[in-house]
């Protein structure tokens, strides 16, 4: 359950402002436990000067809870700064040292997700600055469970995904045996806990690969709309919403579902895939307006659908042109992820951008850090990018050089660290 206490007001303009998303969809809000971001108390501890906490922004107040029926980072609202990390366990490190280190990793989370400085040698790197929605969600793949023992104990939802004819994949920056997701309003605290959980890890585990990414600026528009990517597209419309009835259903593991006992561990959890989305934007700046238009299959200005009407107006699928074709192509990105042409296969989308710098042929290495949230990747994702896979417009612009697929448990109580009832139930 969510902390409540009388004395913390929540956020109203980070629950209800709108976020963005990748593919044809964006983040949505709300959900339980630690989705819910609270307002810092004035005074209560954030790492700066005394009395500083009660100077703090909105901004840099806003704390999430640590604890939680589902860990922080999920239906989180997007935040502006983010790392992923992969770890593999070490030579020699088991179950027992696993253990040991998601204990110290869940309580480095615990204190800088509230504000507060890090355990042990703290380095100041976000001294003075508020938690600034600091969220950090972990997760296990599936060679963890042969590192550790806990074969017997890994669901089926980790089997590998299948090989996709677009897949360029780097496997040097794919899966591990843990991820990281860290996200913040701010740099230097999204930063500070990198380096916080990277000191913490000592000798247990060595660092596999590790990408930053980006998103807008909370405030940053005059009102709160939906994100664009670096393709500029409006991405965020259609993402499942914690207001419809079947949400939990299609993001989280069910409490108590018809899977084997020894997978219980994960009710409440979710499934997420990670993948590094390269955009070719030199390519795509090429196209004319109409032309990018047309692969996605919505207009670039407003992401309303070509159809008509505004952002959230549902698209008119069997609507055809005076040509007497469908006003959105066969081939439209925005067609083909739609839910009611995949089976009703729905994902929650919570991406960052990235750009990694300028290559020697002048092109930038650039595009999506792409994180979707399902409570069976084989009912969610893979669906999906099966279809994306046998015709996407958008496909002659993207290239997936990297991919992960990570169970991440539920939050933990009070009393827990993330994955304990993995590894000590």
């Amino acid at each position: 359950m969510t902390e409540s206490n009388p004395d913390i007001e929540i956020s109203r303009r980070r629950l209800l402002g709108t976020v963005g998303a990748a593919g044809a969809v964006g983040i949505a809000l709300g959900g339980t436990g630690g989705a819910l971001a609270h307002s810092a108390l004035a005074g209560s501890g954030s790492g700066s000067a005394p009395g500083a906490a009660g100077s703090l922004t909105s901004l840099g107040a806003t704390r999430v809870a640590f604890h939680g029926d589902h860990q922080a980072g999920i239906t989180t609202p997007l935040q502006a700064k983010g790392h992923l990390a992969a770890f593999d366990l070490a030579a020699g490190a088991g179950r027992t040292e696993a253990a040991a280190l998601l204990r110290r990793w869940s309580e480095t989370a615990r204190r800088l997700m509230a504000g507060e400085p890090a355990a042990t040698s703290d380095s100041g790197i976000a001294l003075d600055a508020g938690p600034s929605s600091l969220t950090v969600t972990f997760g296990f793949g599936r060679s963890f469970f042969e590192r550790t023992g806990l074969t017997a104990r890994r669901p089926a939802a980790l089997d590998p995904l299948p090989n996709f004819s677009s897949d360029r994949l780097d496997d040097r920056r794919s899966n591990g045996d843990l991820w990281v997701q860290i996200g913040a309003n701010d740099g230097l605290v999204a930063f500070h806990a990198l380096r916080a959980l990277q000191k913490d890890a000592g000798e247990a585990v060595r660092v596999r690969w590790q990408m930053n990414g980006f998103n807008r600026s909370p405030g940053a528009t005059g009102t709160p709309m939906t994100a664009r990517n670096l393709m500029g597209q409006i991405d965020g419309t259609g993402n499942p919403k914690p207001s419809e009835p079947d949400f939990d259903k299609r993001i989280f593991v069910p409490a108590a579902g018809p899977g084997p006992a020894e997978h219980a561990w994960m009710g409440g959890g979710s499934y997420a895939v990670v993948r590094r989305i390269r955009m070719l934007l030199d390519d795509w700046d090429k196209q004319s307006l109409a032309q990018q238009e047309q692969v996605i299959g919505r207009t670039k200005a407003t992401g309303a659908p070509l159809t008509g009407g505004g952002e959230t107006t549902e698209m008119a699928l069997d609507k055809l042109g005076a040509d007497g074709k469908p006003v959105i192509p066969s081939n439209a990105h925005a067609r083909i992820s739609a839910p009611e042409q995949n089976g009703g296969a729905a994902m929650l989308r919570r991406p960052f951008s990235f750009h990694d710098g300028i290559g020697a042929d002048g092109a930038p290495d650039a595009g999506l850090l792409f994180i979707c949230w399902q409570a069976d990747p084989l009912r969610g994702f893979v669906p999906v990018q099966r279809k994306l896979d046998r015709g996407d417009a958008l496909s002659e612009f993207i290239r997936h050089e990297s991919s992960g697929l990570y169970a991440v448990p539920p939050g933990p109580r009070s009393d827990e660290y993330v994955g304990q009832r993995l590894l000590e139930g």
